[in-house]
């Protein structure tokens, strides 16, 4: 059945092929990821973000999504400040979450 749109293939994500265990294993570990609402203070107030292409809400969500590629590339441009800590109502420690990353990304 033709429904004159189609879904471009970069744009999907397939929960089954990527490797979700370092994802699961991060979520064990912060569990307040699930309270994550997504409104993007941690990028807007981000250091890195305002001199590069830093996104910690997009690196979040690729890696919870399973998706690793260039994520680590990213990583490397964070600063480690806390603004995005200071500033997530829900009280998520990105600073640390991203210190995690950067030590344990596959």
């Amino acid at each position: 059945m033709e429904w004159g749109f189609t879904i471009s293939r970069p744009r999907t994500v397939d929960l089954d092929r990527n490797d979700m265990e370092y994802s699961k294993r991060l979520l064990r570990e912060f569990p307040e990821l699930q309270t994550c609402i997504a409104c993007g203070n941690c990028t807007a107030t981000c250091t890195a973000g305002n001199l590069t292409k830093f996104n910690v809400r997009k690196l979040q969500t690729l890696v919870r999504r399973g998706e690793y590629e260039g994520v680590r590339d990213e990583l490397s441009k964070c600063m480690l400040c806390g603004k995005c800590r200071l500033l997530c109502p829900r009280g998520i420690n990105i600073r640390r979450l991203v210190q995690k990353m950067k030590k344990e990304l596959p």
